[in-house]
């Protein structure tokens, strides 16, 4: 390890916004029935990261519910949640598309927050409300209410996650050094992102909160752990899904 550590190591940074946000976890569509007053209210949760996949949700719940009345929808996109739709889909205006993208936004996922808009992250999720009519009018407050608890109830059981932007580093090492200073790193708390190998050297990857406090923290620990002789290198950026708490 023939390189001293420097705090002068710049991160690539990503365009100014928010760092950190709560999604879907990846993997299916999420679902939930409610039934009120004989109509049948079925929510699918989908995680989407543009347009393209939300609309294709919704077209993919008209083939399979093709005898529903209604197929009403909400999504929220982007860290800083700059993309916002909703969709009544026949239902009086209003009475629908609204309060389910008013459900998304208003979900609470870090209830410890200070303020209202820090505790309401949630993004790149779209629901989407499949209605059975039951034959009993419920008078528009009364839609505004189903639609709502319908999106809400199934936020409270959907599994969910932090994303968060990360800078992503390497430090270049004698392979013979690689494996314990990974578990050095590790053992201090840091997410490690996987080593890479060349002829001499071993790449150890690494990823911290994109901010400078943090970047200088990773210096130091690593100048402590290596008696000052390597080099944390910034590689980009990338967002990171860590569990909630």
């Amino acid at each position: 390890m023939s390189q001293k550590a420097q705090s002068g190591a710049e991160p690539l940074r990503a365009a100014p916004g928010p760092t950190t946000y709560t999604t879907l976890a990846p993997g299916k569509d999420f679902r939930h029935e409610i039934t009120i007053k004989r109509s049948r209210f079925i929510t699918v949760l989908r995680r989407v990261d543009d347009e393209a996949p939300a609309r294709e949700l919704v077209a993919e719940l008209r083939r399979e519910f093709y005898d529903a009345r209604h197929h009403c929808s909400a999504f929220v996109i982007g860290p800083g949640r700059s993309v916002q739709r909703s969709n009544d889909d026949g239902e009086p205006s209003g009475t629908a598309g609204i309060p389910m993208l008013e459900a998304l936004l208003k979900r609470e996922t870090r209830p410890e927050a200070s303020t209202a808009a820090a505790a309401a992250d949630l993004s790149d999720v779209c629901a989407v409300v499949v209605r059975y009519f039951g034959g009993i009018l419920l008078g528009a407050g009364g839609l505004v209410r189903a639609y709502s608890e319908s999106v809400s109830t199934a936020l409270e059981l959907a599994p969910l996650v932090r994303r968060e932007r990360l800078g992503l580093f390497t430090v270049s090492v004698p392979h013979a050094d690689a494996g314990r200073l990974e578990n050095e790193l590790r053992s201090a708390g840091y997410t490690m992102t996987g080593n890479s190998y060349d002829a001499e050297h071993a790449q150890v990857g690494l990823a911290l909160a994109d901010d400078d406090t943090a970047i200088a923290a990773a210096v130091e620990r690593l100048a402590s752990l290596t008696a000052g002789r390597c080099t944390l290198t910034a590689v980009g950026t990338d967002w990171v899904d860590t569990p909630l708490g």
